[in-house]
């Protein structure tokens, strides 16, 4: 599989496992991610993507289970965090209200946490997961600036950010944010016309795609004529229908990594089948124009 290089510490692989789901899974022994992993590592994915509040702020925990049981997978994966959402449920659970903390008290606190949690002396990436308008991107940038100079952090990004917040945080930090994760599908496509795609593009930063299957939105009859077309183009491939919906965003220009979350092993086992579909600049255009329910103007 091919690989990414986000910045000169940080390569990752060009479709990353997301353990969102990781916590919903009946089985969550260390042995049954432990599978879940290298049915990834046999394909060429190695990069894990995580995040603090992640199964009720559980999810952590539960991947540093597998890895202090089988700490040679540490070596094999690169691992992705994020911080800055508290919620009142898990360990929040007394908090009032859901809310934003891009302080660093709070970030600083998060990374110690998640350092402990997955049982790892360094997160190859962290990212702050959604903008905050109460942020003080000075005080957010210095620290960000710091974790990486201590080594606790190779590199750091967000997600979620529209161009304005990017701007905002990286005018405060000496290293560069590498990458925004945000919502990208052949049925939520409103990042290639809204600015946002195309202000990474600009700036050579790979975005990283949440939801890539649209929530599974492409399998829904309430789009029969999409749904038909990617079934067809599964059939001439030989893979199934969300291989046709992640091969449709691996092909833009853009080099966008999809983050592909699935409790299924058998289904990630089948994840780089995506790479061996060609999806021409025709067929792109016939997908999009399907979604969105006309053809461009």
């Amino acid at each position: 599989m091919d690989r990414v290089k986000l910045s000169s510490d940080v390569n990752i692989s060009r479709i990353v496992y997301g353990m969102w789901r990781l916590g919903d899974d009946k089985n969550t022994s260390p042995k049954h991610v432990q599978q879940k992993i290298e049915a990834c590592l046999e394909q060429g994915i190695t990069t894990i993507d995580q995040a603090d509040i992640y199964g009720d702020y559980k999810a952590e925990a539960i991947l540093g289970d597998c890895l202090r049981e089988s700490p040679h997978l540490r070596d094999e994966v690169e691992i992705v965090t994020k911080c800055g959402i508290i919620a009142p449920i898990g360990k929040y659970q007394s908090r009032r209200v859901k809310y934003y903390d891009t302080s660093s008290a709070h970030i600083n606190y998060s990374v110690e946490s998640s350092l402990e949690n997955m049982g790892i002396e360094h997160i190859d990436l962290l990212l702050i997961h959604r903008p905050d308008p109460f942020m003080d991107h000075m005080e957010t940038g210095q620290c960000l600036d710091g974790l990486i100079k201590s080594g606790k952090v190779k590199s750091v990004g967000v997600s979620n950010f529209k161009t304005h917040d990017f701007n905002l945080l990286s005018s405060a930090m000496k290293n560069p944010l590498v990458t925004n994760q945000i919502e990208i599908s052949v049925t939520a496509s409103e990042a290639f016309t809204n600015g946002d795609i195309a202000f990474l593009q600009q700036e050579n930063i790979c975005p990283m795609a949440w939801s890539p299957l649209g929530g599974g939105s492409i399998f829904h009859q309430i789009n029969a004529p999409l749904m038909r077309r990617v079934q067809e183009i599964a059939e001439e491939n030989s893979v199934d229908e969300a291989a046709v919906a992640v091969a449709w965003l691996l092909t833009h220009p853009a080099n966008i990594v999809p983050v592909m979350g699935t409790n299924s092993l058998a289904r990630i086992k089948t994840i780089s089948t995506a790479c061996n579909v060609d999806i021409d600049r025709e067929t792109w255009f016939e997908l999009y124009s399907l979604a969105k329910g006309q053809d461009v103007a």
